[in-house]
């Protein structure tokens, strides 16, 4: 796993993977894609500034240094995806390295006070738009939501909405899932279908992935094995789960 580690003249720099990470604090963004992301080789090579996708690094940089954290993490810059190996173990990991995260940081892109109107007394301004983000359709951000304790959302202008707990009752209508798989309660004791329920609607850029980013979800590991096709590398996945129910 590499970090992004804030330093002290207000720059940051990826680290090499660090062997010893596992005792390290670290915040951890979440977010959609969109065009002209910056890559691992644009920082790497000291470029990637002038992309759109430079904006959610630097918000993620400085709410991490005022939450006191040095290290932070994003998904777009600090996995190198030309090496198979290393994009295969951040897939199988990604959970994990969720989950261990200090705070993890929503990016809603598409979300604004400013263009949001009150419709009703008790809502808030930005709500509307919160309950349509894209970011409730993806999948990989379903494992994103449920792995870490701490989940804080923010609009692009870091104006900060509330987390995981103020929005508890929000997001349970969105999403439909559980209250109590949201307060991270052992996903292991929901059904198994239930758990693909929660993802039914959501969608992937690549179609495999729609299986790959539910390992977490079900606590399974298997190679991500890219062109295989969605049908097949859910039916991977459901044989994985399982020969994980089954009596040892």
């Amino acid at each position: 796993m590499r970090l992004l580690e804030y330093g002290p003249g207000g720059g940051f720099a990826v680290t090499e993977n660090l062997p010893g990470n596992e005792n390290l604090k670290y915040a951890i963004l979440s977010h959609t894609w969109e065009s002209e992301e910056v890559t691992f080789e644009d920082l790497k090579n000291n470029m990637g500034k002038d992309k759109a996708g430079f904006k959610k690094i630097q918000f993620c940089a400085e709410q991490a240094v005022r939450d006191g954290l040095r290290y932070f993490w994003v998904d777009t810059c600090c996995i190198d995806k030309s090496n198979h190996v290393e994009l295969n173990e951040a897939i199988i990991s990604m959970f994990r390295w969720y989950r261990k995260a200090a705070s993890c940081y929503v990016y809603l892109s598409d979300v604004s006070s400013r263009k949001c109107k009150r419709k009703r007394k008790q809502s808030e301004p930005w709500e509307g738009l919160f309950r349509e983000s894209r970011w409730f359709t993806r999948g990989w951000t379903l494992q994103e939501l449920l792995a870490p304790a701490s989940v804080e959302f923010f609009t692009p202008d870091g104006q900060r909405l509330g987390d995981k707990k103020s929005l508890e009752q929000l997001i349970h209508e969105i999403t439909k899932i559980a209250m109590p798989a949201l307060r991270t309660t052992d996903l292991s004791q929901f059904d198994v279908r239930e758990r693909f329920k929660w993802a039914e609607n959501r969608e992937t850029t690549r179609e495999e992935d729609w299986a790959y980013c539910l390992f977490g979800i079900f606590d399974v590991s298997m190679p991500a094995l890219y062109g295989e096709g969605k049908e097949k590398a859910i039916q991977r996945l459901k044989e994985k789960i399982r020969g994980s129910l089954s009596p040892k």
